[in-house]
């Protein structure tokens, strides 16, 4: 496996919560994180130093999205991705397994990969495990995840079966592609098996034999009610091993990252916070807002006492709501600042809440704001 990316160094004394540190790119990041998502090599309304300077070393961007526009091939002629798109620190790329899956009728899953028209041109196109890693060595991610098949919530229990085998033996594939690949980058492995808790166990144990440095949780958040996410989430992270990084990947409501941390997870990540802020729906530790409102029209205040964010240090809540009522890109971008700032606080306070034991109550505290 090489040299451990992972060290936990404060365990809860009751449940499964951990405090740790990655080691990617030279720089440590504390955990549980959050990471940005910047699927297209951005982070929407933001400029890649303005997200570092909230505190962001580790971000999203897409494999599925980068390769049909502009191309693998071209990033790399230029550099590589953090070259490419100005941003020095960490980046983890998702293999575009989700994103063929929400293709739906437009895609073709076969034993060799996946057949999908574009969605930008219509052009038939062709995505293998060995393609999906191939394309990643090009872009130069720290983190590289495996290709895998996420199924609808509806599917059946033999489909689910039939789908967690397939992603396994792709998982080989990548695993092989990735040995044989270009120096650097971590492979993580994502675990499936729909909503049986038999076949997430299954597919945790045997993803985990594969030694890897790190595992995901895929296939959650996709329309399923939360005590059921919560119960498959149980059933992975139980059989995987303790002392590597666990990603739930696509979660990120508020309560969802403490739930999620409670139970041993260690890396999130979300469009909520930049998709929402770009829709006016502003996140605090009293609740999620809507700019947009009348009553905000003649409020003086910030959009949050004491966060440290640009939006709260220098603009009021009427000059806010007149921007986005004007349909103003700057609108986007100080919201999407603010969230993005309160989602580092709230990862802060939960790495704290579970060194001083008060997780339940950070918890309860988010839940009454969020009723």
């Amino acid at each position: 496996m090489g040299k451990p990316i992972f060290e936990i160094t404060h365990r809860a004394e009751s449940g499964d919560a951990r405090v740790g540190r990655l080691r990617l790119r030279g720089a440590e990041i504390e955990t549980p994180v959050f990471m940005p998502v910047g699927t297209r090599a951005t982070v929407k309304a933001m400029l890649p130093e303005e997200v570092a300077a909230i505190g962001y070393r580790l971000i999203l961007a897409n494999t599925f999205h980068l390769e049909l526009r502009p191309g693998s091939a071209l990033i790399e002629r230029l550099g590589g991705l953090h070259r490419f798109m100005n941003w020095p620190h960490a980046i983890l790329t998702d293999s575009g397994g989700f994103q063929v899956y929400s293709l739906a009728e437009m895609r073709k899953v076969s034993e060799d990969g996946v057949e999908f028209r574009s969605p930008y041109d219509g052009k038939m196109i062709r995505l293998t495990p060995e393609e999906a890693i191939a394309i990643q060595h090009r872009l130069g991610s720290e983190i590289i995840m495996a290709f895998d098949e996420c199924l609808d919530f509806e599917a059946p229990v033999q489909a689910a079966r039939e789908s967690m085998e397939l992603t396994l033996r792709w998982l080989e594939r990548c695993r092989r592609a990735h040995a044989a690949g270009a120096d650097g980058g971590h492979l993580f492995g994502i675990v499936q098996g729909h909503f049986s808790a038999e076949l997430r166990e299954e597919s945790a144990r045997r993803t985990a034999e594969l030694d890897l440095p790190g595992y995901a949780i895929g296939g959650l958040s996709v329309g399923e009610p939360a005590p059921l996410m919560l119960e498959m989430l149980e059933a992975s992270t139980a059989n995987l091993p303790a002392d590597r990084p666990r990603y739930a990947m696509g979660i990120g409501l508020p309560l969802n990252l403490i739930d999620m941390a409670a139970r041993g997870v260690d890396m999130f990540d979300c469009v909520v916070p930049t998709r929402n802020a770009r829709n006016g729906r502003v996140y605090t530790f009293s609740g999620v807002m809507s700019i947009k409102h009348a009553q905000h029209a003649e409020d003086p205040g910030p959009l949050e006492e004491g966060c440290p964010c640009e939006a709260c240090r220098q603009y009021s809540r009427a000059y806010l709501r007149h921007l986005y009522q004007c349909n103003e890109i700057l609108s986007a971008r100080l919201l999407t600042a603010h969230n993005l700032t309160f989602y580092r606080r709230l990862m802060e306070r939960i790495r704290e809440a579970i060194r001083s034991g008060a997780l339940g109550a950070l918890r309860a505290e988010l839940a009454e704001a969020y009723a």
